[in-house]
């Protein structure tokens, strides 16, 4: 065995979330299509509802997408009626995107289909025990991550 190799008896994570993703993605798919959703559109129409509105550069800086791709994609949702775009009347410049009331309906419809979706994926885990795999998924992201170089190596062991 190399030294670089992992001791078989540690649990690697990486891989089985991997998988999980995948499901969860392929799942999640399958429920938002037949609502004219894709995973990428319900984001921003969560991140207008949670924020209440937002610019359209403002946006595309949450959702870490250039803009070209932000144009894109809020032209579908426009298009379904589910958002607005208005020139700010601070700045005619930019515009402001909300969420409709259709949206806003949409959106819900569309999380109740994904909390079925998740409930298939999730099905061998109790109750509490999704609880406590959201509650350390949400804390592992929220974490910076260490990028393990060659250099790392000399002060972390098994990086």
């Amino acid at each position: 065995m190399s030294a670089l190799a992992p001791d078989p008896s540690e649990h690697r994570s990486g891989a089985l979330l991997d998988h999980l993703a995948r499901r969860m993605r392929l799942r999640s798919e399958s429920v938002l299509a037949p609502l004219g959703l894709r995973p990428r559109h319900l984001v921003a129409l969560t991140v207008l509802r949670d924020g209440g509105g937002s610019s359209q550069q403002a946006l595309a800086s949450t959702l870490e997408m250039d803009s070209t791709n932000i144009v894109g994609l809020l032209n579908d949702l426009e298009a379904k009626h589910l958002i607005e775009r208005r020139r700010s009347p601070e700045d005619r410049r930019r515009h402001v995107v909300e969420l409709t009331e259709d949206g806003a309906k949409h959106l819900k419809e569309a999380e109740c289909a994904l909390a079925s979706a998740e409930d298939e994926v999730l099905a061998a885990l109790e109750p509490a025990e999704r609880e406590t795999l959201y509650e350390l998924l949400r804390r592992a992201a929220s974490t910076t991550p260490v990028i393990c170089t060659e250099a790392l190596r000399a002060d972390v062991d098994n990086c």
